[in-house]
Order: C-alpha cells, then sequence, then structure tokens
C-alpha cells in the first residue's frame, strides 16, 4: 500500500516536463537519430552549393542570364530532400516495410514512362521526364530505392519470422527478379550508368542478407556474360562504346570523346594542394569541362580547393558509409540490415565511379556523385536513403 501511494505521489506531483525536455530526453525521436550521418550529409549538400554556382554563374546559356540560377535551384532541391527525408523518419521502418509493394510499382510506372512520350532524351539517354518549367525527374534514381526495398522485403519475409537462418533459394531468385526487372527497363533507355550501380547494389544486399556464397559467385558471373551479351547486341548506343574506348587508349580522340576526362584531369591536377581559390578556378572559368555542375563537379573541388578540398569530400562520403555500416550491424531485424546494406553498396560504387571517372580510373558513365552533384532526383532520393538508415536505426532500442 505504501510502495503503491509512494508511486502515486511521484507521478502526481513531478513536474511536467517542457517541449524542449521532452525533445532532448534519452528516450526522445531526435536523440535516437544518427546525427552525424545526417550533419555529414548536410555538410556535402552546403557544400557543393558553392561548387555549383563557381561551375554555371559564368554560362549565361544555362542560366539565362541569372548567375545564382543554379545556386537557388540546388539550394530548393536540398531543402526539398531534408523534407522527403524527415518524412521517411516520420512514417517509420514499419509502415516503410508495409508500403513496399506500392512504391516498388509507383517505381516500374515511372521508369516505364520515359519511354512512353512523356520520356524525353537528356545527353543521349531517354530517362528523363519533362514536367515544365524547367523541371524534371529522372526515374532510375528513385528505382535503386525501389530495388533496395523490393529486395529486402523478399528476402527478409521468412528470416525475420524466424522460420530459417537464411533466405531459402526460391526466395531469392524471387529478390533477383524484382531488382532485374528495373535493370531490363533501364538498359533500354540506354542508362547504363545506372544499371552500373543497379548491379552493385543487387550485390550488396545479397551480402547484407546472408545468403549462400554460390550466389554471389552466381550474380558475377551473369554479370559479366550479361555484360558481354550487351556489348556483342550493341545494346549500347555509339556515344557509351566511345567512352569505354577512349577509357582502355585515353589518346584515342582527346579532342572528340576522350575531351571530358583529359579537362577534367587537367583541372584536377592544376588545384595542387589548397587550390587556385573558389570561382578562381581558370579551367572552371573558361568553361573547358563540360556538364561540370553535374558528373564532373569533383573537379571544380579539385581546381578551386586542390587536395585538401578534395579529400575532404572523400572523407564526408566515408563518414556516411562507416555510420551506414554501423546502423546496418546494429538493426533489428533482417529487413533493416538488409535495407542498410544496398544504401552503402549504392552510395559507395556511386561515388567510387563519380570520382574515378574524373581522375580517369573508371570509365564515364554519367551518374552523380550523390549530394554534391547538381540534380533535383538525385539529391531526393540520396536524402530518403538518407532517411530510410534513419527509420532503421530508430526503430530499436538505443543504447547509448
Amino acid at each position: 500500500m505504501t510502495s503503491s501511494y509512494s508511486s502515486y505521489r511521484q507521478l502526481r506531483f513531478s513536474p511536467k516536463r517542457g517541449p524542449l525536455a521532452r525533445a532532448l530526453a534519452k528516450d526522445a525521436p531526435l536523440r535516437r537519430l544518427d546525427w552525424v550521418i545526417i550533419l555529414a550529409a548536410l555538410a556535402l549538400s552546403l557544400g557543393s552549393s558553392m561548387l555549383v554556382w563557381s561551375a554555371t554563374r559564368g554560362r549565361d546559356s544555362l542560366t539565362h542570364g541569372d548567375p545564382q540560377y543554379f545556386l537557388y535551384r540546388h539550394l530548393t532541391n536540398l531543402v526539398i530532400g531534408v523534407a522527403l527525408c524527415a518524412g521517411a523518419i516520420a512514417i517509420g521502418h514499419h509502415r516503410i516495410r508495409a508500403a513496399v509493394p506500392v512504391l516498388y510499382a509507383l517505381s516500374i510506372l515511372m521508369l516505364l514512362a520515359t519511354l512512353s512520350p512523356l520520356g524525353s532524351t537528356i545527353n543521349g539517354a531517354h530517362s528523363w521526364i519533362q514536367f515544365g518549367g524547367g523541371f524534371s525527374i529522372q526515374p532510375a534514381e528513385f528505382a535503386k530505392l525501389a530495388i533496395v526495398l523490393g529486395m529486402a522485403l523478399v528476402l527478409s519475409s521468412r528470416v525475420d519470422t524466424g522460420e530459417r537462418e537464411m533466405p531459402p533459394g526460391r526466395t531469392v531468385l524471387q529478390a533477383l527478379a524484382l531488382g532485374g526487372l528495373p535493370i531490363c527497363i533501364v538498359l533500354l533507355m540506354p542508362d547504363l550508368g545506372s544499371v552500373m550501380v543497379m548491379v552493385v547494389t543487387i550485390l550488396g544486399i545479397l551480402l547484407a542478407s546472408g545468403v549462400a556464397n554460390r550466389w554471389i559467385f552466381g550474380l558475377l558471373a551473369t554479370g559479366g556474360i550479361g555484360a558481354a551479351a550487351v556489348w556483342k547486341l550493341h545494346v549500347l548506343s555509339k556515344y557509351q562504346i566511345d567512352r569505354f574506348a577512349a577509357f582502355a587508349n585515353p589518346a584515342l580522340d582527346p579532342s572528340g570523346v576522350g575531351y571530358n576526362t583529359a579537362q577534367a584531369r587537367i583541372a584536377i591536377g592544376s588545384g595542387g594542394l589548397t587550390g587556385k581559390g573558389l570561382f578562381h578556378g581558370t579551367q572552371t572559368i573558361g568553361q573547358f569541362v563540360p556538364e561540370q555542375q553535374t558528373d564532373f563537379v569533383f573537379t571544380v573541388a579539385g581546381e578551386e580547393l586542390g587536395f585538401v578540398g578534395g579529400l575532404a569530400i572523400i572523407l564526408l562520403v566515408g563518414v556516411i558509409l562507416w555510420r551506414a555500416c554501423r546502423i546496418a550491424r546494429q538493426a533489428g531485424d533482417l529487413f533493416g540490415t538488409v535495407v542498410a546494406g544496398g544504401v552503402i553498396a549504392w552510395f559507395a560504387f556511386q561515388s567510387f565511379e563519380n570520382i574515378g571517372m574524373t581522375l580517369g580510373i573508371m570509365p564515364v558513365a554519367g551518374i552523380p556523385l550523390p549530394f554534391v552533384s547538381y540534380g533535383g532526383s538525385s539529391m531526393f532520393a540520396g536524402w530518403i536513403a538518407i532517411g530510410l538508415l534513419q527509420a532503421v536505426r530508430t526503430q530499436r532500442p538505443i543504447a547509448g
């Protein structure tokens, strides 16, 4: 009786916590977020706004006479991306999992729409949908999210219910079918860069799910055979074949297909240790590097901020990958682990490919640098992925 009365008095007369105290409490949602990964992504996105501005402020043909045109749009994309991230966190891990079939179907419909009269061709790939007013989306970016979520749902469907410790073969085949469908559609555009990212993402998903090694080796063998078939059947466009030829032999056509990578290496090499200073890059001012605000934005950092600036970008990407690995390891279920593993593979390969092509160690594939390159679709998809990582983290008890 005394114990009950004491508990009543403690509950009745203890001071109520205000909004700030509730927000900062140990069990509050804000405290459960991984702020390191959020701040790293914000640093990349905000810092890249200066790089995008430097690359575009003198290009009147792109800015329509407004030097701040791309700066404002990049920051607007960032605000929308952060809002989408917050939405994913608010929806939560379990409700996202329940909505995966709908989200996957919408992604496939968007990809198919690009092959219809609604689609438009930009830089040789018929992979965009124009909405007017300068607004467009690239559905292939959101298809990466669909692959991660769809395969994670299937691979964890039995394991999370305790039926088996390892996804059975039939389940793995179903997951591969879900991952392969978007790839087949994207190949028809054709968007080889996105296909490369999707294939590596699928590999990361299988590794995270703990499938038998034979599936990993089988996927690698299938990927090699598929690449050879794509080459032999002339699925690739001529400009894509020329890019691979220029990568294999940089001196093949330095004023033609090899021009982009040659100018990119000149820009990065001229930056030295600390760079020429923001807005003072001669290659950037002279507009020698094409697509510098999107695919080749790393060259702006290399020229104007030097080795130090380029290293800072790589380190921030590394921080995101490190924290994502931590989230994957501590996830409360296989679905969360696989989602985090897919995002890790996606971000890691896409960053390596983008930076590598500017340095000449990877072929030019036309894919953006996550959180850095200008582009709404890439920014939105990247921040949604950050939201998914946070949803995975917050769905389990946090031990300090």
